[in-house]
């Protein structure tokens, strides 16, 4: 599924409100992402700190949580919101969970509150990456 640009329109909206909605009492830096999964479903999250940092949530790692829930099991599309002078895109740990729900040809676009900054592929963000292919034996050659 390639999403439209009314794809795009309803992830950057989601992904704009639940920055919104973020718990970022310490850092003030609040994010807000949301995916699209393969029934073409949106799912969104926002950053969630904590005193005992750095136990804090990813807006990316909720916005996954809301599509595990859902029933999604694949992302198409994902956008990530925040503020700042460069682009933001996500953090070391939430390209490897969404690279358990995608390839490396996921798009993955930012944004901020007026609008789109930027557009990386996956593999760009996380090249050479660890997936769910690495755990799948080989057949009769798989040894322990």
């Amino acid at each position: 599924m390639t999403p439209s640009e009314d794809d795009w329109a309803s992830l950057l909206a989601a992904a704009q409100g639940a920055r919104e909605q973020a718990y970022a009492p310490y850092s003030r830096y609040r994010v807000g992402a949301a995916v699209l999964d393969e029934a073409g479903r949106v799912h969104a999250g926002c950053n969630v700190e904590n005193a005992a940092y750095p136990e804090g949530l990813c807006a990316e790692a909720g916005a996954i949580a809301q599509l595990v829930m859902a029933g999604g099991r694949r992302i198409v599309a994902a956008v990530v919101v925040g503020e700042g002078a460069e682009p933001i895109t996500p953090c070391g740990g939430c390209r490897q969970k969404l690279r358990e729900f995608a390839d490396g040809g996921l798009p993955v676009r930012s944004a901020d509150v007026l609008g789109w900054r930027g557009e990386h592929t996956l593999g760009e963000l996380l090249p050479a990456s660890f997936g769910p292919a690495h755990l799948t034996p080989r057949g009769d050659d798989y040894a322990d």
